[in-house]
């Protein structure tokens, strides 16, 4: 969302709505001292003064560029990433970020851009990512960009009466960013210090946690299944190049990656089990409703354009549903399972036993001649992504992957030893 506030003085504000424009989600306000003087509802081109840009993606698209001008718009931008709906069809998406940072600061007067890490620095302070958006207003009061004093927008924030002490707290620190920013990175450094030092994990870390993950995700049979698997690779490495390496590693990743695919029972162990309506709770005040948008597999329309099932909205009573579902993940793959009979959930399967057989025959051919072309095999799964049609797109890109790099593993020489 980008913000565009106009005009000098403080007193009346005459504030739209949000409107979807060429892409970008954009709201807009004008200050007057008098409200006669605010005639229209719509920003002309080169009119902001200043543009709040919480979203890169949004503060760059053409319609917000056009609002600027290079002689008296001020602007403040999220270095935040924020990927739009473009990297759900697509997961390879790359975010322009540079590309939209110098079109933005190329729009606004020289002394009025400031690229500022508000997400992180917001929810390092306070805990919730939310508190970045006042984090960003008190910043751009603090740089003399706002026509406002900072007691009338604290007040505003007494009145709404959403998060009180939160939202003084992030305006408060987004005021002080502004004049020193190094106080704000010393006020977190201590965090930033301690996952810079944090030691990285090493194989039996990396093996454990996964192992104790799909035991709670399923069982420790299934558990057991994955460990098989990686200690083989282990060995077999070990055997050609001295120790457990990269090949390794990667199996220990990304079959656990394709044993853990999130289906119906998954996501609701985790509503039902991590806390989350708490969690919820304590980032509002007053009484709280929670809706899901879902598309049950065996109940949803599926839309006649797009091929996919529609989304309809359920009430918080589906928390107490995903309670009892999650009891029942010991049904998951069997002939009792009712998700099971999903092209999905079967295309997932198989292409668990896919990898299975795949990283048997490594196992089994493995030569320092082949080693490299096996650790690209092991790591193939890193491009399966997304859900649904998506998610097929990309098992499919991947099961053509494995064939032509089985097909260059099969072929590829153990190198000739020299002989003196």
């Amino acid at each position: 969302m980008a913000a565009h506030l106009e005009g000098k003085g403080c007193g009346v504000l005459d504030m739209a709505g949000l409107a979807q424009k060429g892409g970008a989600v954009v709201s807009h306000i004008r200050i007057s001292k008098r409200p006669e003087n605010i005639q229209s509802v719509r920003l002309s081109a080169g009119s902001a003064n200043l543009v709040l840009g919480c979203d890169i993606m949004g503060a760059g698209s053409d319609t917000v560029l056009g609002l600027m001008d290079k002689d008296k718009t001020a602007c403040v931008v999220n270095a935040h990433e924020i990927y739009p709906g473009e990297f759900i069809e697509n997961s390879d998406y790359k975010m322009p970020t540079e590309m939209l940072r110098l079109a933005i600061q190329s729009h606004v007067r020289p002394d009025g851009f400031d690229y500022i890490e508000a997400t992180e620095m917001a929810t390092a302070l306070t805990g919730d990512a939310i508190a970045t958006n006042l984090f960003m207003l008190g910043f751009a009061v603090q740089k003399g960009y706002l026509p406002l004093g900072e007691k009338s927008l604290e007040r505003a924030i007494e009145l709404n009466g959403v998060a009180v002490e939160m939202n003084k707290n992030a305006f408060a620190w987004g005021r002080i960013a502004a004049h020193d920013p190094d106080q704000i990175w010393s006020q977190i450094g201590g965090h930033t210090k301690i996952v810079e030092h944090e030691k990285t994990p090493d194989l039996a870390e990396i093996i454990e946690k996964r192992v104790a993950f799909l035991t709670d995700y399923q069982n420790a049979a299934y558990a057991q299944r994955y460990r098989q698997l990686v200690e083989k690779a282990q060995s077999a490495e070990s055997s050609i190049m001295g120790k457990a390496g990269v090949l390794s590693e990667a199996v220990a990743k990304y079959y656990f990656k394709l044993m853990s695919y999130k289906d119906e029972y998954e996501v609701a162990r985790l509503y039902a089990r991590t806390g989350f309506l708490s969690s919820v709770e304590s980032q509002f005040e007053g009484r709280v409703k929670i809706s899901f948008q879902l598309a049950p597999p065996l109940f949803a329309k599926i839309d006649p354009e797009t091929g996919r099932p529609l989304k309809k909205s359920y009430g918080p009573w589906m928390l107490k549903a995903f309670g009892v579902l999650a009891r029942f993940k010991g049904l998951r793959g069997g002939v009792f399972d009712p998700f099971s009979y999903m092209h999905e959930r079967k295309a997932e399967r198989a292409l668990i036993e896919k990898y299975e057989a795949v990283i048997a025959e490594v196992i089994h051919g493995l030569n320092t001649g082949n080693h490299s072309i096996a650790v690209d095999i092991a790591r193939v799964p890193e491009q399966i992504r997304g859900y649904g049609l998506v998610k097929s797109q990309s098992i499919a890109t991947a099961q053509s992957r494995f064939k032509n790099l089985q097909a260059s593993f099969r072929n590829a020489k153990t190198p000739a030893r020299a002989v003196a």
